[in-house]
């Protein structure tokens, strides 16, 4: 029970909802970068909500299924096709056996998860199966998907939904921030500046941050703090004035000033940024950003109530 990888794109690799527990250990959490789309995936096909699925960095992947079995697509928009039949996104279809996958690459987005009926059943390691590139932990061999791996698929789950869709949440260029710990200390223009530019991503972003560039702000007076704990979310600036916002695979420690943090409800639009979009930060309040949490909690767990109503009683 396997598919067999035909194309990775430019980076494909195994992730889940990640290991907590070990940032003491420097092991850092990492798992879907779009934790949302992958939750989203594994309701659609009755998986438990850790299951693994594939992350696709752009698009660009082809695969064949080597069993007949349900997937789900979710995460940035792309087009794609089994056996030349195109598919739309965020809903279930059925692949037959020696069925081809093919993905071409999406200007919406940057991550695609397939998340396929019964899970990605690679090993896991420090209680996850989520793909840790840095160190080589876990996932496939502890790397990125190549062309003839075979990436093994677990049973089904006992309780299937009917097959359903979902309406993709909306995603739109504005994340919203709280103070970070040095936000005081920033100088005022940088201060609006942050607030108010249109900060474009780099090509030279990853999992572990995405790289803002912009206006080079003035950070006079700064002083750059002594190592400390950071996490995915946290904005960091570096003393050469651009923006760092760093996403799933984010170091434990860092040693720059953190102005901002990206609210947790709004990682996952952080983990759609891709080469090129333009991504503007807003200001709220803390009770604003609990109610935004508790708000996505309460969509996923709609999902949830609705998709159990469509599953056939065992």
């Amino acid at each position: 029970m396997t598919l067999l990888i035909g194309r990775p794109g430019p980076q494909t690799t195994v992730q889940d909802l990640g290991r907590t527990g070990y940032r003491f250990l420097g092991v850092p959490a990492g798992g879907a970068c779009d934790s949302v789309a992958l939750r989203v995936g594994n309701l659609l096909l009755g998986n438990p909500a850790e299951a693994a699925a594939l992350e696709i960095m752009l698009g660009g992947l082809q695969l064949r299924f080597e069993m007949p079995r349900r997937f789900a697509l979710t995460g940035a928009p792309v087009a794609a096709t089994l056996d030349g039949r195109p598919l739309s996104g965020w809903r279930v279809y059925e692949a037959a056996a020696g069925a081809v996958l093919r993905l071409a690459f999406s200007s919406e987005g940057a991550r695609i998860y397939l998340c396929v009926a019964g899970g990605i059943d690679v090993p896991p390691v420090l209680g996850s199966r989520a793909t840790g590139l840095l160190a080589g932990l876990g996932g496939f061999g502890g790397r990125g998907l190549a062309q003839g791996d075979r990436v093994p698929l677990g049973p089904l789950p006992a309780c299937m939904p009917q097959p359903a869709a979902v309406l993709p949440p909306p995603r739109g260029e504005v994340l919203r921030v709280l103070p970070g710990p040095e936000w005081p200390q920033l100088p005022r223009a940088a201060q609006r500046a942050l607030l108010t530019y249109p900060w474009r991503v780099s090509p030279a972003s990853n999992r572990m941050g995405a790289r803002l560039t912009g206006p080079q702000l003035a950070l006079e007076g700064l002083a750059e703090p002594d190592s400390h704990a950071v996490l995915p979310g946290v904005v960091q600036l570096p003393p050469g004035g651009q923006p760092i916002l760093l996403l799933a695979d984010a170091q434990t420690t860092g040693g720059y000033a953190k102005p901002l943090v990206v609210i947790e409800a709004d990682l996952w639009r952080a983990g759609q940024l891709h080469p090129g979009a333009t991504v503007r930060f807003a200001e709220i309040g803390p009770d604003e950003a609990l109610a935004a949490l508790a708000a996505q909690r309460a969509w996923l767990a709609h999902i949830e109530r609705n998709l159990r109503w469509h599953t056939p009683l065992t």
